[in-house]
């Protein structure tokens, strides 16, 4: 099922989310996962968490080689090697700028039936766990930027959605 995506206000994008709870599930882990991987290919992203849709859960899904999930994710260490490339979310489309995150992370998560992974990752899967770590402890990709680049970046988004606007009437 594809489900809504929330707007940058609503309250669940600002709050550090609870662990999701294997041992009382508050919903099916397995459609929530299937549920999220959907709605994120759905709005062409690569990563989606739970509270981006106004769920509560602790979750989020990745696209890599192929869509995962990760329940209760930590990062346990990471490198001091920066890459800055610009990023984007599907809470704020069209708002893409620079963004400073670690190369390379080990990470902690459990996978849909509980079970824990330690894994290790590089490139644009290390961003967008750390994208998608930053939204379920309620922070914005936007509080990563420069504040010239924010404001830049606003600038052509206005200029994206009026372009949007007049094709879609043609």
């Amino acid at each position: 099922m594809i489900l809504e995506l929330v707007k940058p206000d609503h309250p669940l994008l600002h709050k550090k989310l609870d662990n999701f709870d294997f041992a009382n599930p508050p919903c099916d882990p397995v459609e929530l996962a299937n549920n999220l991987i959907e709605t994120m290919v759905h709005n062409k992203g690569l990563g989606l968490s739970a509270n981006q849709c106004g769920l509560p859960h602790r979750v989020f899904v990745l696209f890599a080689e192929n869509p995962f999930v990760c329940f209760n994710p930590r990062i346990i260490d990471q490198t001091t090697e920066l890459v800055t490339l610009d990023e984007g979310c599907l809470t704020y489309p069209n708002l893409f700028f620079p963004v400073k995150r670690s190369k390379v992370i080990k990470v902690r998560y459990q996978d849909y039936t509980g079970e824990t992974k330690n894994e290790t990752f590089i490139g644009m899967t290390a961003r967008g766990y750390q994208h998608e770590l930053d939204h379920l402890n309620g922070i914005h990709y936007t509080k990563h930027a420069n504040p010239i680049h924010l404001e830049r970046a606003r600038r052509l988004k206005k200029q994206i959605d009026r372009d949007m606007k007049r094709l879609a009437k043609v």
